[in-house]
């Protein structure tokens, strides 16, 4: 079995190597905008790769996770031609809405400084 650093070290390289194939080889329209892969996690026996991505535009994350979950195979086929592995792992692209979750909670911390500091109570 794998250790854990070196899952580690395979995800890693796996997130840039995907990165790399979206950003210069899928000519789909619905991919351009502001995006970004937060993280990749590739399971233990190496079968399967789960990539979280994060868009920042709210209307363009259905079009964009659409086209890249129809272009799946072609970036699984990219991969085992760029990183050497006993297997290529089935891609699977989430969509991760941790960024967004974070910038609201930080807006209301602070709008509840904001009231706290004027003496409002809501």
């Amino acid at each position: 079995m794998p250790s854990f650093d070196r899952i580690e070290r395979i995800s890693q390289e796996v997130q840039r190597a995907i990165d790399a194939i979206i950003r210069e080889d899928l000519k789909d329209p619905r991919i351009a905008g502001t995006w970004s892969i937060v993280r990749c996690e590739v399971t233990r026996d190496l079968r399967y790769c789960k990539v979280r991505i994060s868009v920042l535009e709210n209307e363009r994350r259905k079009d964009l996770m659409d086209a890249l979950t129809r272009a799946a195979g072609f970036v699984r086929r990219e991969l085992g031609r760029r990183v050497d592995l006993r297997y290529t792992p089935e891609v699977l692209f989430e969509l991760d809405t941790n960024i967004e979750y974070a910038a609201k909670i930080d807006r209301l911390l602070k709008e509840t400084e904001r009231h706290a500091d004027t003496g409002e109570s809501e």
